[in-house]
């Protein structure tokens, strides 16, 4: 993991502690990459990713940032090499009994979104245990999208209201946005702010659709596992640098 400076342990004096983002969004891109530019299996660079994130989220905990989202797994991840598939499905568990008692200590919540009965029966488990024992911490929320998709989730929500109106328990003209957004998988949560997405690429690749209409989009060419807190420093000035008008 990269050692952060001293000086970017607290807040750093060029970012307004009251334009700060309530809610970032990360799609975690180029663990993969990393490590075969140094000529590592892909493993390695997934463990190293999870050090990154790790670091970001003990960043956004320090600088007063109340909610973090993690794109860690798409509904088309599902295509990659078995291989690779089953060792993340087993680094996930691992990670979330190894860093439990941390996050407790800490005060985060954590919340997974996604199509959660699609993975293995275990790792189901070890979820639901992980929402359970943070459920009550008053800390920064994080959110882990897992076998996760924008236009799943949004299709998803379209069939529960559909039922819903074919039971005569509601009519078309009392579906509006907020009720809409009641049925996604972020129910609860504040539609995030800003999204950051490393290694270069330039699209959202079918997450959070429906939340961010009015995100604030911001592209590194660093790699996920380089990702430090001067990084996301840099990040937050580009991310306060902007007027957010909300098509007014």
């Amino acid at each position: 993991m990269t050692v952060s400076p001293a000086h970017l342990l607290q807040l750093p004096a060029d970012l307004d502690p009251q334009l700060l983002p309530r809610h970032v969004a990360v799609v975690m891109d180029g663990n993969g990459r990393w490590a075969q530019k140094r000529g590592l299996p892909r493993s390695v660079g997934h463990q190293r990713g999870v050090s990154a994130l790790k670091e970001l989220l003990r960043c956004c905990n320090d600088w007063g940032i109340p909610a973090l989202t993690a794109y860690a797994f798409s509904t088309e991840n599902w295509g990659r090499a078995r291989e690779e598939v089953d060792f993340l499905m087993t680094l996930f568990e691992q990670v979330l009994w190894q860093e439990l008692g941390e996050m407790v200590q800490q005060g985060v919540r954590i919340q997974f979104a996604g199509q959660l009965s699609a993975l293995p029966h275990s790792l189901q488990e070890t979820i639901v245990h992980a929402v359970a024992c943070t459920q009550h911490n008053k800390g920064i929320c994080l959110t882990v999208a897992l076998n996760y998709g924008g236009r799943q989730e949004i299709l998803q929500a379209c069939r529960s209201i559909a039922t819903l109106v074919q039971q005569g328990l509601l009519q078309p003209d009392q579906i509006d946005e907020a009720l809409f957004s009641q049925f996604l998988y972020t129910t609860g949560l504040s539609d995030p702010d800003l999204l950051i997405r490393t290694s270069g690429e330039m699209r959202i690749s079918n997450f959070l659709l429906w939340q961010m209409a009015y995100t604030e989009q911001y592209f590194t060419p660093i790699l996920w596992p380089d990702f430090d807190r001067a990084a996301f420093h840099q990040a937050l000035l580009s991310y306060q640098s902007r007027q957010r008008r909300f098509g007014r």
